[in-house]
């Protein structure tokens, strides 16, 4: 194939990548962005079939590979992959259910993002880079419980309307958008804002970043800043080369070896 002549073009920024290989590098980079609470947190890709990619339960999103990943259907049952469905998915079935316009659907329990969905507040966004991504941002005020089940999801998904972000009280985030790329975008943005709002309230406050600057950012679709997700995507193929290779394919220095023990504890087959 011949390289692309264009260095805004994505395919000159990273290798072409399977939608399980997309999904598997913002689960990882996110990881590193402060979504890290343990196995807590699912991510859902929707495929033009209909289906959709997630991340399965047991795992860590920091060990992900391809053929770890689940293809589940709009009622949660696992179509293909070999371990179990994440506990809390109806929260992303009702969601994909209500709103046809998102993708890809982002739940975690980020370090600072969670400490204003716990106070029940929207962050102030006081600068650029806590904008990026552009977006609502609304809080869901309606947590009555975890959202494994559907009615507490869709009550979840309603409050939220047609917000781009959320805030769950209580509980932690919700990032949607309309591919992996402005999913990541917004992720990160909507983190690092969490924690910038935090240093600045606690120095004792400051100015939002105001208009025109701020109405241009949130009007964005996340998919303006072509080379963010690819850069981050790229340092972690440095940290770990064999991230898109199948597991099977590492040499084993005992960690292969303890995730299937797990897996056979779990009775999980293949």
């Amino acid at each position: 194939m011949t390289p692309p002549s264009d260095p805004l073009d994505p395919e000159a920024l990273l290798p072409d990548l399977s939608p399980r290989q997309e999904l598997v590098l913002l689960a990882r980079t996110l990881w590193h962005e402060g979504y890290d609470d343990h196995l807590a947190g699912h991510i859902t890709y929707r495929q033009p079939d209909g289906t959709l990619l997630c991340n399965p339960w047991l795992l860590l999103w920091e060990e992900l590979r391809p053929d770890d990943l689940l293809v589940i259907d709009l009622d949660g049952n696992r179509l293909e992959g070999r371990w179990p469905v994440p506990l809390g998915i109806p929260l992303h079935l009702e969601l994909h259910r209500q709103r046809h316009d998102v993708v890809v659907a982002v739940h975690s329990h980020p370090r600072f993002g969670t400490v204003w969905a716990d106070l029940g507040r929207i962050p102030g966004c006081y600068d650029q880079s806590s904008a990026l991504g552009g977006g609502e941002l609304a809080l869901v005020d309606e947590y009555d419980g975890p959202v494994n089940t559907r009615d507490s999801a869709a009550r979840a998904v309603t409050s939220m309307g047609s917000a781009d972000m959320a805030l769950l009280a209580n509980h932690g985030v919700f990032v949607t958008a309309g591919s992996i790329r402005a999913a990541h975008q917004r992720a990160v943005a909507l983190e690092y804002r969490s924690r910038r709002a935090w240093y600045v309230e606690a120095v004792g406050g400051g100015r939002e970043l105001p208009d025109p600057a701020r109405s241009f950012f949130r009007a964005s679709d996340g998919e303006g800043f072509v080379g963010y997700f690819e850069a981050m995507a790229r340092r972690e193929l440095r940290r770990d080369p064999l991230a898109l290779e199948p597991r099977g394919a590492r040499p084993d220095h005992g960690g292969t070896a303890a995730v299937d023990g797990l897996r056979a504890e779990q009775g999980v087959t293949t």
